[in-house]
């Protein structure tokens, strides 16, 4: 983008309409429009999305259209699907697209197609995960491994965790799935405490071997194992790597023909459907693994072949624009009502934040902007009985998605109904909320009425879906990789890269040092006093 964002047309054009649109209440926009409730809705997917209960009017799409357009959006996204190196600080391409495309497909990274190797690590992929499901991998005693602990940080955990619990319903039941990403001894000691060593795999899901967590762990698990009386060779048969560095994974004790490699497209918060995914293909299956990643790929087509007035993520990226920039919102509530995606918000925190929480434009210039809101959540209807208050009379404007199913897994009684009338009432209530005089007329003390009142004018999406199944799971992970993806286009930003992780990583490595030796510490007197106090009654 050659312009300044904030000098654009739409965007100037954005800012007066918002000043106009701002003393209007939902209960007017949909007063004015009766067919509101249909016009704002766009289905993709397998999924449904209701953006009608949001503060917007007909001029306000045109406008974000405008904004994308002028952004350069769509053909930003198809430089990301050609795999030009639009991540310009590593200089790298963003392919995450290429690990869900079919085989067929051509995707040329410096002249090279890069599906024929995605698929031939999905084919060893596969070929493990029967191996452990079948039973026909046999730990160092002959034992069959029922034990699978997933080592990682980051992508490398946030991603499969949430999957294993999204997915669970068709995991292989009598296979124990743990997940360690925590350098706090206590992760790991609570994950292994009830396991037997002799039927327990190790996944350690490290690019390049060397990540600080992720090693301490494998190093703690590797020396767990070896106390259970195995000896050195027999870690070839509890161990395999998600790696690229074949040295240091060999040094580690593990058969390097049971190392899964990936690529340098391949960011973290975007990897759980490479080799990264293995814990979730040893539960669900190969099968099941491939459809997921169909509803990937499903999402990806629609984002790259369908207009922004009409594209799921692109809509829900510009709405976030719109709040962010207009009404000063600082955050974004997701709020699955579904227990199986009770990890989802917490994988889009990484996905979201780690991607748009930048302060510099692609060219380095400080932005004069807000970039990249907070997102947050819980399943519902927990979230109800413990933040909603909040969101319903509090000061702050919180946008939110609500993520509902029209059929569970799980029937029981009459409790997917309830549930669901709880997304369609919080929704209803959140946008018209409870005037005064309707509060007065249910015959409430004059004193109280202040405190009954429902001010509403909350905006919030609605995202419905059949049944969560895997391919239903991949469309929506790739629905908040791609609203992400337009988000960083509008602020001009590298959404893949993570500058702001490393200078913590840097001192952490300093400090330790510190910790371990009699050195002079040399940091601000804050630090020091409490590295002094630390070392002294440690």
């Amino acid at each position: 983008m050659s312009q300044d964002l904030t000098s654009l047309p739409a965007w100037k054009a954005l800012a007066a309409h918002a000043a106009t649109l701002k003393p209007k209440h939902l209960r007017e926009l949909f007063a004015e429009d009766p067919k509101r409730g249909t016009t704002f809705t766009v289905e993709a997917a397998g999924l449904f999305l209701d953006y009608s209960k949001n503060r917007i009017t007909a001029e306000t799409l045109d406008l974000l259209v405008k904004l994308a357009q002028e952004t350069g959006v769509a053909e930003r996204a198809e430089a990301m699907f050609k795999g030009e190196k639009i991540n310009i600080t590593e200089g790298r391409a963003v392919l995450h697209t290429a690990l869900r495309a079919p085989k067929d497909a051509v995707i040329n990274v410096d002249g090279e197609n890069v599906v024929p190797e995605v698929h031939a690590v999905l084919d060893k992929m596969s070929g493990f995960a029967e191996k452990i499901r079948s039973g026909s991998w046999l730990g160092h005693t002959g034992k069959r491994i029922k034990n699978v602990v997933n080592i990682g940080i980051g992508g490398s955990d946030l991603g499969p965790v949430m999957a294993y619990e999204a997915l669970k319903f068709y995991s292989q039941r009598n296979l124990v799935f743990r997940f360690v990403s925590n350098v706090d001894g206590t992760d790991f000691a609570e994950a292994v405490i009830d396991l037997d060593p002799e039927e327990t795999l190790f996944l350690i899901a490290s690019k390049t071997f060397t990540t600080l967590e992720t090693m301490t762990n494998a190093h703690s698990a590797r020396d767990w194992f070896l106390k259970s009386g195995a000896g050195e060779a027999a870690i070839a048969k509890h161990f395999v790597a998600i790696s690229t560095n074949a040295k240091e994974v060999a040094k580690f004790g593990i058969d390097t023909e049971n190392m899964f490699g990936f690529w340098d497209w391949v960011g973290g918060r975007y990897s759980m459907d490479s080799a990264i995914g293995l814990s979730t293909m040893i539960a669900i299956g190969p099968e099941n693994f491939r459809e997921m990643l169909a509803g990937f790929h499903d999402m990806d087509v629609h984002f790259r072949t369908t207009p922004i007035e009409k594209n799921l993520p692109a809509l829900l990226g510009l709405l976030s624009v719109w709040y962010t920039e207009f009404f000063d919102a600082q955050t974004v509530a997701i709020l699955p009502y579904d227990q199986y995606l009770k990890r989802f918000p917490a994988y889009l925190q990484q996905l979201t934040m780690e991607s748009n929480g930048k302060h510099v434009t692609l060219d380095g210039k400080h932005v004069d902007y807000q970039t990249g809101p907070i997102y947050w959540g819980e399943p519902g209807t927990n979230g109800q009985h413990s933040f909603y208050q909040l969101i319903h009379q509090g000061t702050r404007l919180i946008p939110c998605d609500f993520i509902g199913f029209i059929k569970t897994l799980n029937p029981l009684g009459n409790h997917h109904d309830l549930l669901m009338a709880n997304v369609f009432a919080q929704t209803e209530a959140l946008a018209f909320g409870k005037t005064a005089e309707e509060v007065k007329a249910e015959g409430v003390a004059e004193a109280l009425v202040p405190h009954k009142v429902f001010e509403g004018n909350r905006p919030s999406n609605t995202i419905l879906a059949e049944k969560l199944t895997p391919r239903l799971l991949g469309s929506l992970i790739a629905l908040y990789e791609h609203a992400v993806f337009t988000q960083g286009v509008v602020w001009n930003i590298d959404s893949f890269d993570q500058w702001g992780v490393e200078l913590g990583k840097v001192l952490a490595s300093r400090i330790i040092k510190e910790i371990a030796e009699p050195v002079e510490l040399k940091h601000d007197s804050s630090t020091n006093n409490l590295l002094e106090k630390y070392k002294a009654t440690k």
